[in-house]
């Protein structure tokens, strides 16, 4: 059996099983296409159709089974050859990311920006959420890609690449007495009600495991996703705030003052995860250079291929 006998089926239904109207909607023969069927009703050891004479007339009743199975496959086989158009179509498809707020709001806008001018054909999409949810957002094929800096290095069945360093910073209100510290502390932070990143979020763990080590239990009034918050809670008095360096900037955020604190919290990494096996479009290697332009398609190739060591920053 055959694609073109399933295609004479279904378009002998759809021209109420006038055989010449059929043939002439797919550009051949009816003699071929009357042939075809016969073919195909020998194979299945059934008859399609009812007949008069030479004329069809209906279904069968396993004429109506053949007929569901064959709209199915041939549905199926348009899918495909959609989804071919898509990727032999280097300048236009579909990318979506998902991300968490952090990175949505603070790294991505300029990649984005630059991506988008690239490629303007591509329909961009992103998704937000905690890191456990954008893995499995790439992992059920929700997503193509995922950043963030936490849980990204080992997932089963993702492959995860460095994209950038960053470090945190204290955020204060401008006249806080912690701006006059020469050498800011630990134990100088856990004296104040502090603001900071809910545990699943933003290098939060980096930050417990700093207090823990000088057996400090900082007093944290206030967790929550996004920078944004934090550091609106701080502006109104309630405490000092811990966020992703790249969350400050002094001209937007004219209310608040920041101390670096990498010193204390260490260095973190954000990371891109891709489904392990994917087939990559070219602008998908595009935006991962844009993202991370230590990274190119060489490298990445390489590493979906398994050479997971290749690199780090």
């Amino acid at each position: 059996m055959n694609l073109h006998q399933f295609r004479f089926v279904r378009e002998a239904v759809r021209q109420n099983f006038n055989l010449t109207e059929a043939a002439k909607a797919l550009y051949t023969s009816q003699p071929g296409v009357s042939k075809a069927i016969i073919e195909l009703e020998e194979e299945l050891g059934v008859d399609i159709f009812t007949r008069h004479g030479k004329r069809i007339r209906g279904l069968t009743e396993p004429g109506r089974a053949v007929l569901h199975s064959v709209e199915a496959i041939l549905l199926e086989v348009e899918g495909l050859k959609r989804i071919g158009m898509e990727f032999a179509a280097h300048d236009s498809g579909s990318l979506t990311i998902a991300t968490t707020h952090t990175q949505a709001r603070y790294s991505l806008p300029k990649v984005v920006q630059a991506f988008t001018q690239k490629f303007p054909k591509v329909r961009l999409s992103l998704l937000q959420g905690n890191p456990k949810q954008i893995m499995e957002m790439v992992r059920n094929d929700q997503a193509d890609l995922a950043i963030a800096t936490e849980s990204l290095g080992e997932v089963d069945g993702l492959i995860s690449l460095p994209c950038y360093q960053w470090e945190h910073v204290v955020v204060t209100p401008p006249d806080h007495p912690l701006l006059r510290s020469k050498n800011l502390s630990l134990e100088e932070i856990a004296t104040y009600p502090l603001i900071t990143y809910d545990a699943a979020f933003a290098g939060r763990t980096r930050i417990d495991h700093a207090f823990a080590l000088r057996d400090l239990k900082p007093d944290i009034v206030l967790e929550a996703i996004d920078a944004d918050v934090i550091k609106t809670y701080v502006e109104l008095g309630m405490g000092i705030g811990i966020i992703a360096g790249m969350a400050f900037d002094a001209e937007r955020d004219k209310g608040l003052r920041s101390l670096p604190a990498g010193h204390l919290f260490g260095t973190n990494v954000s990371r891109l995860a891709l489904k392990q096996g994917a087939y990559l479009r070219s602008y998908v290697y595009t935006f991962i250079e844009l993202m991370a332009p230590t990274l190119n398609r060489k490298l990445i190739g390489q590493v979906m291929d398994g050479e997971k060591d290749l690199y780090e920053l």
